[in-house]
């Protein structure tokens, strides 16, 4: 490549950039990571903790289709604090349905819940280090469970959150008439 067109792509390129970098971070969730940004797509919706004290709110993106639910918070560097990720099943999960930290960068606590949003188990999730997805634990929650919801690790114990307390659900479609 000549001289002249050398220049001509790098002031291409340097022109291009902040634009892309504009519509990459327009479009970019408050809890996303935004390297994967445009991987998959979330609704998203406010909901609440009630804990034994207090309610605590939380701005949660919803896994509900089953290729949300397969990549859920993957790759993420970063979850803001009062965000997380809800997993939402039209039907009760059985007790050895867990859930792993393959390709998941942070560590979360993950809350199951019932049917009616009382939670039933929490477990702490550390990242799995293996290229190999065979390699990383299950976290299971020994009990059966419709919801499942993520955040950052110690979040629930910071908040006295605590098994018994309840998912309020209220912004939710029920189960089963949400949209595969």
């Amino acid at each position: 490549m000549n001289r002249l067109a050398r220049r001509i792509a790098g002031a291409t390129a340097l022109t291009l950039t902040p634009a892309l970098l504009a519509v990459c971070r327009r479009d970019t969730p408050r809890n996303e990571d935004t390297t994967y940004a445009h991987v998959m797509s979330f609704d998203s919706t406010r909901m609440r903790l009630a804990g034994t004290k207090d309610t605590v709110p939380l701005h949660v993106e919803l896994a509900v289709k089953p290729e949300q639910k397969s990549m859920g918070l993957m790759e993420r560097r970063r979850l803001a604090d009062d965000a997380g990720m809800l997993f939402v099943y039209d039907s009760t999960q059985p007790p050895d349905a867990g859930f792993w930290m393959y390709r998941t960068r942070i560590p979360l606590d993950i809350a199951f819940a019932d049917s009616t949003g009382v939670i039933r188990s929490i477990r702490n999730m550390v990242p799995c280090p293996t290229e190999v997805a065979q390699g990383c634990p299950s976290y299971t929650p020994d009990v059966r469970y419709q919801y499942a919801l993520e955040v950052n690790a110690g979040y629930f114990a910071r908040r006295g959150i605590v098994v018994g307390n309840t998912l309020l659900l209220n912004d939710l479609p029920p189960p089963g008439t949400r949209k595969p």
